[in-house]
C-alpha cells in the first residue's frame, strides 16, 4: 500500500503560480511512477502530467506542456506540480497517483494503483 496526501492547492488569479506536493509512505517511494491528474466538474479525470521512479522521464498533456513541471525528490518521497502562468481552464481538482515502476511508463489514469484525496485549484480571471 501507498498513501498519498496532496497539498498547495488554493485560489489564484489568472496568470498567477502555484506548486503542488505529494507526500508518499507506506512503500519504497522510488519504486512507483508517479502522476498528476485533474477532473473538473462535469468532466472526465485527465492526466496532466507522469514522471518515471527515477525522474528520467516525464510525460506532460498537451494543455499544460511549457508551463507545468512534475518533478520528485525520493530522498524526501515526494513529487511536485510546478504550475504557471494559471489559466481558469485549469480549475480542476488536482489528484497524485502512483503506479508501480515496473511496469510500463503510462500517463492513463486508469493505469494508476494509489491515489491521493486531491486537493483544489480554482483560477479566477
Amino acid at each position: 500500500q501507498v498513501q498519498l496526501v496532496e497539498s498547495g492547492g488554493g485560489l489564484v488569479q489568472a496568470g498567477d503560480s502555484l506548486r503542488l506536493s505529494c507526500a508518499a509512505s507506506g512503500r519504497i517511494f522510488s519504486g512507483y511512477a508517479m502522476g498528476w491528474f485533474r477532473q473538473a466538474p462535469g468532466k472526465e479525470r485527465e492526466s496532466v502530467a507522469a514522471i518515471s521512479w527515477s525522474g528520467a522521464r516525464t510525460n506532460y498533456s498537451d494543455s499544460v506542456k511549457g508551463r507545468f513541471t512534475i518533478s520528485r525528490d525520493n530522498a524526501k518521497n515526494t513529487v511536485y506540480l510546478e504550475m504557471n502562468s494559471l489559466t481558469p481552464e485549469d480549475t480542476a481538482v488536482y489528484y497524485c497517483a502512483a503506479r508501480a515502476a515496473y511496469r510500463v511508463f503510462t500517463t492513463a489514469w486508469r493505469e494508476y494503483d494509489y491515489w491521493g484525496q486531491g486537493t483544489q485549484v480554482t483560477v479566477s480571471s
